[in-house]
């Protein structure tokens, strides 16, 4: 099977993109184009790419995602995070290749007290979750049999910035931090969500709406101090930061938790939790200390 993967030098694309190199077993032919090798806003540009490759399947995880400068640049965002897939759709639909979609869960309210349900009505409450959905949009419209959009959230990886790279720092140098309580998702480590993606292109019964994030919930402040707690640092140093803290141009969600009902449709488990996959995250980056936090 042939891949295109877009967005290849982004975090989950870069995760996705290892994943599928070091699997051998398969025999998988993979093209990883970052960002300046393919613009998926160009139609010229997407159509010479996939007569040159001719991929079976494409794993779109180009994006705009700049949560709060999306406020002010929704146009701009709507043109990467909509206009972009509906471009990639086409294309598929033209070749007869698969598209999977990375989505998000900037799609729903944040209002629910239970997780979202893959079939819940989407309605975003930011610009960059609006142009998220127009994306998915375009992609059921196009590819409604050969389509699969895959919601995730809470990335992290290890390497770049971001909240959990953030609460590291400070564990490792034994800082104080600050978290909210009052925010709920799921923390996802990039390297899952990338195994989740490649379990759906390897299935031929994976399409409509899926849903790749680790199981359970967590608030900020219970994921900064399960960081501290697993690399030695003392949970304590992260406080509980006061309401409205971080308040930004774009409103945060509650209640973001995904629910993974459909993954035994297609016979496959459900994501692991959050917990075990933050465990194995910081010890492949930090064994020593955290062999040593365990003693």
């Amino acid at each position: 099977m042939r891949w295109l993967v877009t967005g290849a030098g982004g975090l989950l694309g870069r995760h996705l993109t290892k994943r599928l190199n070091t699997d051998s077993a398969f025999g998988d032919e993979v093209v990883a184009l970052r960002r300046a090798e393919l613009d998926i806003t160009d139609p010229n540009a997407v159509a010479a790419a996939f007569e040159h490759h001719r991929p079976d399947i494409v794993v779109n995880c180009a994006a705009y995602t700049r949560v709060e400068q999306a406020e002010a640049e929704e146009t701009e965002a709507l043109r990467i995070n909509g206009e972009g897939p509906r471009i990639l759709a086409a294309a598929c639909a033209r070749s007869r290749a698969r598209l999977l979609h990375v989505s998000t869960d900037y799609v729903f309210s944040g209002r629910a007290r239970t997780p979202y349900p893959e079939g819940h009505p989407p309605d975003p409450q930011t610009a960059y979750g609006r142009s998220k959905l127009a994306g998915e949009r375009a992609v059921a419209s196009l590819l409604p049999v050969t389509g699969t959009v895959v919601r995730t959230a809470w990335l992290y990886g290890t390497r770049g910035r971001g909240f959990v790279k953030a609460m590291v720092d400070r564990a490792l140098h034994h800082d104080e931090a600050v978290a909210v309580d009052d925010q709920w998702g799921q923390p996802t480590w990039a390297d899952d969500a990338a195994g989740l993606l490649v379990v759906l292109g390897r299935s031929g019964r994976a399409h409509g709406i899926f849903h790749a994030t680790d199981s359970g919930a967590a608030t900020r402040l219970e994921l900064a101090r399960e960081i501290f707690r697993t690399l030695g640092a003392d949970p304590g140093l992260v406080r509980r930061a006061a309401p409205g803290a971080f308040v930004g141009p774009a409103p945060r969600a509650d209640y973001t938790v995904l629910g993974h009902d459909r993954w035994s449709e297609i016979g496959a488990p459900p994501p692991r939790p959050w917990k075990q996959a933050l465990h194995q995250a910081l010890s492949e980056m930090f064994p020593e200390r955290v062999a040593s936090a365990k003693r």
